[in-house]
């Protein structure tokens, strides 16, 4: 997608814990009428969609408030079930910026966003996966999904890019909200990778009884 192109008001789908790479596609079960809504002009439009999480704070009308950070999608595959449920599936595109929440007669919300930091996850150049960056990453989320009872497909992974198997670590990772906040907004895959080291040594280690997970 060009530059040019590029949405500056979109519709956002808050949704928390769970966040979306740039080059990422995630299956997205939509239910609630405010968002069937949304999907359907998003349909009729650019099939693009923002996705942002909630922080715990509320404003002054009780609606949650959002992180300064969200990632673009783009609507790649669409199904309706019988019961009316939309089955889609959403691709990232690059991350923006929250400038301001806009006014609508929709009941789904919408945002004025800013780009101008993350033009560089429009970069389609690929970086060749290297084992040794991520052996321990690896092995202690090895550890911390079986103990969460997590089912991945690490052969997948291992033949994925670099950049295409952090993003999908981080985004299927049993993390808090905040963590996986830190992690959508590391500026760079280095950076990211780094973050998901640091908060592993929280989840890796049992401090109140000193066992490493097995």
């Amino acid at each position: 997608m060009k530059k040019e192109d590029l949405p500056k008001i979109i519709p956002v789908f808050p949704l928390s814990n769970f966040i979306i790479f740039p080059k990422t596609t995630v299956p997205l079960n939509i239910f609630e009428p405010r968002y069937i809504d949304m999907i359907n002009d998003s349909m009729k439009s650019n099939k693009l969609i923002g996705m942002i999480q909630p922080k715990t704070t509320v404003d002054a009308k009780n609606i949650p408030d959002l992180h300064d950070v969200g990632c673009l999608g783009k609507i790649t595959s669409f199904r309706e079930t019988e019961d009316g449920r939309y089955l889609i599936e959403l691709k990232g595109i690059l991350r923006f910026n929250k400038i301001k929440e806009q006014s609508t007669h929709n009941k789904y919300r919408s945002l004025e966003i800013n780009y101008e930091n993350f033009y560089h996850d429009l970069d389609n150049e690929k970086i060749e996966i290297k084992f040794s960056d991520l052996e321990l990453i690896f092995k202690d989320l090895k550890s911390l999904f079986e103990k969460k009872g997590f089912i991945i497909n690490w052969k997948a992974l291992e033949k994925q890019s670099l950049d295409e198997t952090i993003n999908a670590l981080a985004m299927a990772s049993p993390f808090s909200l905040e963590e996986k906040q830190i992690l959508l907004e590391s500026e760079t895959l280095d950076i990211r990778k780094n973050n998901i080291s640091d908060i592993l040594k929280t989840y890796t280690h049992d401090v109140f009884n000193n066992n490493t997970l097995q």
